[in-house]
């Protein structure tokens, strides 16, 4: 199909798989980026030459646009830039902050730059730098979240802005495909069913704590540091409630208690697939993912649901 994100991006369907931070790879992002959407690697806290490596390997493997999410609060953020730039990376999707520092940057070579948002304050904000589009990600995603709702967040943040939206949390077929569309966005980003891609490269448990999820199974922690995170319940995340409860009734919380139970936590679910202790990571959408897939059997199935209704409304 033949839309604005397709054709700013170069892409045949307007799906952005999600930078999931650990797990959106090489592996991942050119298997999307081949089945005709836009693959993206996580930088997320990982220093350049790491990036640098799956970058290089993502271009070995496709030669589809494939675009790269810079975690701004990194440590090493400001390599990952120069890495981009000097990478010839045309797309980047950003979280966790401002551009407004590298965007000067990132116009002298090229890129577009597509902030993830949680409001519509942020996203005018971001058209104002500007940006080329915005993600609007509902509390319904997995990973960090916001407040509001993806069919509350999506129509409004499209009111706000006259850059095109893209639509994120909770979208994991051709359905949620297409009620992102009525509500206004030019695409949708998904994640949750991807991390069940045969590409995916997350450890297989975390894929079957996945797969045997139902729509009650996720909850968010980190409440009080004002920094939530949507997990599936295991041991860990209940550990978080004991710890918020205990915190959230003294008059000065210690945050770094209930921060150091998340150090470390999604690499330990990822790499080692501990599910007890490890932050499982996964959207509200869960219940709906049945099914371990190649990549391009997921997009195809997604299209072809949503153009069936499409031409059925």
């Amino acid at each position: 199909m033949s839309n604005v994100i397709c054709d700013l991006l170069g892409i045949k369907y307007p799906i952005f798989q999600g930078a999931m931070a650990w797990i959106a790879d090489a592996s991942l992002a050119s298997a999307v980026s081949e089945a005709g959407g836009l693959g993206i690697i996580a930088a997320g806290n990982a220093p350049a030459d790491i990036v640098r490596e799956e970058i290089r390997k993502c271009k070995e493997k496709t030669d589809k646009p494939f675009g790269v999410n810079i975690m701004l609060l990194s440590p090493f953020v400001e390599d990952i830039v120069d890495l981009v730039c000097e990478e010839g990376i045309k797309v980047i999707t950003t979280g966790a902050g401002d551009p407004g520092k590298y965007m000067d940057k990132f116009k002298e070579h090229g890129i577009c730059v597509i902030p993830v948002t949680p409001s519509v304050a942020h996203a005018k904000k971001m058209e104002k730098l500007g940006c080329a589009a915005v993600i609007a990600e509902g509390m319904e995603s997995g990973g960090h979240v916001g407040r509001t709702t993806t069919m509350a967040l999506v129509p409004q943040v499209v009111d706000a802005v006259n850059i095109p939206v893209i639509a994120a949390g909770g979208i994991a077929d051709g359905r949620g495909m297409a009620a992102g569309f009525m509500l206004g966005a030019k695409a949708v980003q998904i994640g949750t069913r991807f991390l069940v891609a045969n590409e995916c490269t997350v450890h297989e448990n975390y894929k079957k704590k996945v797969l045997k999820a139902k729509d009650m199974d996720t909850v968010t922690t980190g409440q009080i540091t004002g920094h939530p995170v949507r997990v599936l319940k295991n041991k860990l995340a209940r550990q978080f409630a004991v710890v918020e409860k205990e915190e959230g009734g003294k008059e000065k919380p210690d945050l770094e208690r209930i921060e150091a139970l998340g150090r470390g936590a999604l690499q330990r679910a990822v790499k080692e697939g501990d599910m007890d202790f490890g932050s499982v990571m996964s959207g509200q959408i869960a219940g709906m993912v049945t099914k371990e897939q190649p990549a391009k059997e997921i997009i195809e199935e997604i299209m072809s649901e949503f153009t069936a209704l499409v031409k059925e409304y």
